[in-house]
């Protein structure tokens, strides 16, 4: 094949996904391997090390399939909020703590207490709530007292740089869900610092994604990544969005996974009370990982619904198209059911007939109910992500349930057309064009391969 690669590495909850792409944005070959999780009473947590191995695992089984040609770039995204406290000698002191565990219910009371919510909302972007990296920092200062001899601290993708040899930093996007970044000046917020026992001099130089990091070291490990150029391409969402092709102002990314996530990019400077709308509208406004942007961000578990549903009818992605075919025909005016997410299960409460018991429903019509309810549900975000910054641009769908093409009908009814993007990979593929951006293969943003891989994107 010839030429120059790229390699994205999207460090996630579930997995860490390797992908080697050509310079024109073809994935060429790629990797999974999950990602290592001790469960605990409260959630999960990582072993900083073991994390580590896995993602160079999935990058050498990725590499391995890989065709000939110089690999000028590795660029990493990752999850957000969890992150890896280091001593003087660049040694973990503690777990990395899952973004969803609770166990810092006494620390985040307290924050309420100290700080409160209006506060943290105006100052952060983001709800008071559990999954911030302050209060996790705070219970592990309480919980492992080595914790306190710690020198730097680094989020997912950060940690991962560095152990390839990479250079320490923080990027803007994953700074952005720590509950430490003051979102209107860009820099720590001493309030939240000192409440959780940290300070500014743990955290490394600010950076934005695509800055080059130094190159992968030879202890590594990774003969065919030596000497690539390193970049931490932020959290994984925004990340998604650059890959997919939503890059200009105002475009958005409707993720369709097991969650589905919205994500809108804005210029900065909203005012504090209209992010304070955004928080209680249940969308978080952050640094995007594209340079001078915000991202506002919101979800639903529209997916695992979607996923309960098509199970509860005995059926598998594999009956989607013919379901989707027959759910296409369905009168929605006739829908006047609705369907009840009671944890681990689904309840579809049926149509009730005149002067009678609930109606029985053809599986296509509990099927186009689900889609309606689950589109309703992130129609709500769209509308408050547009009622506080303005109509979006273009509108791109990628994940799973985006092959359903009834889902995306519905989409295009409830919130306007819709683009549903081929890329497979979004957040390896974004991590990959931000690694040609550190590695000079792209001059610019504006320059990176469109999502079909067959030109360059006009980034308007």
């Amino acid at each position: 094949m010839g030429g120059q690669l790229l390699v994205g590495l999207d460090v996630g909850t579930t997995a860490s996904k390797a992908v080697v792409f050509s310079e024109s944005g073809e994935p060429v070959s790629q990797a999974s391997v999950g990602t290592p999780w001790t469960s605990t009473a409260t959630g999960a947590e990582l072993d900083p090390d073991a994390l580590l191995a896995a993602a160079l695992d999935a990058l050498a089984t990725a590499l391995a399939d890989a065709p000939s040609g110089r690999v000028a770039g590795v660029g990493v995204a990752s999850m957000g909020e969890s992150g890896v406290l280091l001593d003087s000698a660049g040694h973990p002191l503690g777990p990395m703590i899952a973004w969803h565990d609770t166990r810092d219910e006494r620390e985040l009371a307290d924050l309420h207490a100290r700080i409160g919510p209006d506060t943290f909302a105006r100052t952060t972007g983001l709800p008071l709530r559990h999954q911030w990296a302050l209060t996790k920092h705070r219970w592990l200062r309480g919980h492992h007292p080595e914790s306190r001899r710690a020198v730097r601290r680094l989020n997912v993708a950060e940690w991962v740089v560095r152990g390839l040899g990479g250079q320490e930093a923080c990027e803007q996007s994953l700074a952005s869900r720590t509950g430490w970044l003051r979102l209107d000046g860009r820099d720590w917020w001493p309030e939240a610092l000192d409440w959780s026992g940290a300070s500014a001099s743990l955290m490394p130089e600010l950076v934005t994604a695509g800055a080059p990091l130094g190159t992968v070291s030879e202890r590594a490990g990774l003969a065919r990544l030596t000497g690539a150029t390193l970049t931490v391409c932020g959290h994984d969402h925004q990340v998604a969005a650059i890959g997919a092709g939503a890059l200009r102002p105002g475009d958005e990314l409707d993720s369709c996974g097991t969650a589905e996530a919205l994500v809108r990019s804005v210029a900065p400077g909203l005012p504090p009370e209209t992010v304070a709308g955004l928080v209680a509208a249940g969308v978080t406004v952050g640094w995007h990982a594209l340079a001078g942007r915000w991202c506002l961000l919101g979800a639903t578990t529209g997916g695992l619904v979607l996923q309960r549903v098509l199970a509860g009818l005995g059926l598998d992605r594999a009956d989607l198209p013919e379901l989707d075919a027959l759910a296409s025909r369905v009168d929605p005016s006739r829908l006047t059911g609705r369907i009840e997410d009671e944890g681990r299960s689904i309840k579809v409460i049926p149509r009730p007939r005149a002067g009678g018991p609930g109606e029985s429903a053809e599986p296509a019509e509990i099927w186009r109910l689900a889609l309606e309810s689950v589109t309703e549900d992130i129609g709500v975000i769209h509308d408050a992500m547009t009622s506080y910054s303005g109509a979006h641009n273009d509108l791109v769908a990628v994940g799973g349930w985006a092959r359903s093409t009834a889902l995306m009908q519905v989409k295009a009814r409830r919130l306007g057309p819709v683009r549903r993007s081929p890329v497979a990979e979004a957040g390896a593929r974004g991590a990959a064009l931000l690694a040609g951006l550190a590695a000079g293969v792209y001059a610019t943003a504006d320059e990176f391969p469109d999502a079909a891989g067959t030109g360059r994107h006009d980034g308007g």
